[in-house]
């Protein structure tokens, strides 16, 4: 293990260079719209994997500062990005709590204790975040290293989620074991959702004093459940995070947050009172749409949203990959350009993480196409605006 990185001081990072991302997601205009990718960091990359080999597991990658560093800077060195994602796991909290996190080759997460009765809650309780130093020595050797080129997003999974693997013990097609929690002893869950909600926020914020410009939140789950019940189990408890959040960076800088939930379209007017700066859109949300509904009007309140290209389009040949992203960014319309005052803003990702299947060089194709489109949204909007008597 690399010893700990001394904790930063306002003047210990570089100035940065490429804000656009930042300034999107403060709905800022921007000369074209940013994109970064969930999971840029990762198995599709031959580089990662050789990484991967090196560290020997998962957690010998995401628990070694420099192997951390290294993979989260990885995909920037190929493709002109417009943000760096800390390199870790959504589920490190609950592992800091005892319950056992490991990866088995090609079957995902699985925890040695799973927490299914009423004893194994009560021993739950937010933990000492000294057993989460590598993540926060990470997120400032990243910082360190990206050297000003971009930001550095932070993350968590949401209490929800981190609730499903929890019980089940590993991902779930059918999530039978949680929900009859749920259901059977609502009090027991909502005490797993308090713990988690403090944890996540007590994580977060040791990221942002690492050096993260900006916190995101995945709610990888929250669209597995009813109507009803997500505002009961899973929004509330992402608002009790948001809320104890702190708001300003290891620079002085206010720091926004992200909230993306998975399958969660159908409850944007719910999220639009989440005390967040971005929202995240998986692929069946329509970008113009969610734009009416919670993107604000030029000059007053709204959210930055985020995505939402189905990751399944960089299968499809480097034609195809340009027409949908176009489609993506036509479909959120016109692009606010007012420097003077915020509106709604977009930033490009994907509707869920990058698969481990996808070519590099698609990856390349989309970047360039979200890059050079946008700008020229940008143009056409100029001259028309100028054009207008």
């Amino acid at each position: 293990m690399t010893a700990p990185v001394s904790p930063p001081h306002s003047s210990a990072f570089a100035p940065l260079r490429n804000d656009c991302f930042l300034r999107a997601c403060r709905r800022q205009a921007t000369d074209y719209t940013p994109v970064w990718l969930m999971r840029q960091a990762g198995r599709y990359l031959p580089e990662y994997k050789a990484t991967r080999a090196k560290a020997g597991s998962f957690m010998g990658l995401a628990t070694n500062v420099d192997y951390a560093t290294e993979v989260t800077l990885q995909p920037l060195e190929r493709f002109a990005l417009d943000a760096a994602i800390l390199f870790s796991d959504i589920l490190t909290v609950p592992d800091a709590m005892g319950l056992g996190l490991s990866f088995a080759e090609g079957e995902g997460p699985r925890f040695a204790q799973a927490v299914r009765d009423e004893a194994d809650v009560a021993r739950l309780a937010v933990p000492d975040l000294d057993k989460l130093r590598y993540v926060f020595d990470a997120v400032t050797s990243i910082r360190r290293a990206l050297q000003g080129r971009v930001p550095l997003i932070g993350f968590s999974g949401s209490p929800w989620t981190l609730a499903c693997y929890m019980v089940e013990g590993k991902g779930s097609s059918d999530y039978r074991l949680v929900k009859t929690l749920l259901y059977s002893r609502p009090d027991l869950m909502h005490r797993i959702l308090a713990v988690n909600a403090d944890a996540v926020a007590a994580y977060l914020n040791a990221q942002i004093d690492a050096g993260a410009q900006a916190v995101m939140v995945f709610d990888s789950w929250g669209g597995v459940l009813a109507d009803g019940a997500f505002q009961q189990f899973s929004l509330a408890y992402t608002a009790r995070v948001l809320a104890q959040l702190q708001r300003t960076g290891a620079d002085g800088q206010d720091v926004p947050r992200i909230v993306f939930t998975k399958g969660g379209t159908q409850w944007l007017e719910d999220m639009r009172a989440l005390d967040c700066e971005v929202l995240g859109l998986d692929w069946t949300a329509h970008l113009g749409k969610a734009r009416a509904l919670v993107g604000g009007a030029v000059g007053g309140p709204g959210k930055a949203l985020q995505g939402n290209l189905d990751p399944n389009v960089l299968f499809a040949p480097p034609a195809q990959i340009e027409q949908q992203v176009q489609q993506a960014l036509a479909s959120f319309g016109p692009p606010h350009c007012e420097r003077s005052t915020c509106g709604p803003t977009h930033i490009f990702n994907l509707g869920h993480g990058i698969s481990q299947f996808t070519p590099p060089e698609h990856v390349a194709v989309l970047v360039e196409a979200v890059h050079s489109y946008s700008r020229t949204q940008r143009q056409a909007q100029t001259f028309s605006q100028l054009a207008t008597p």
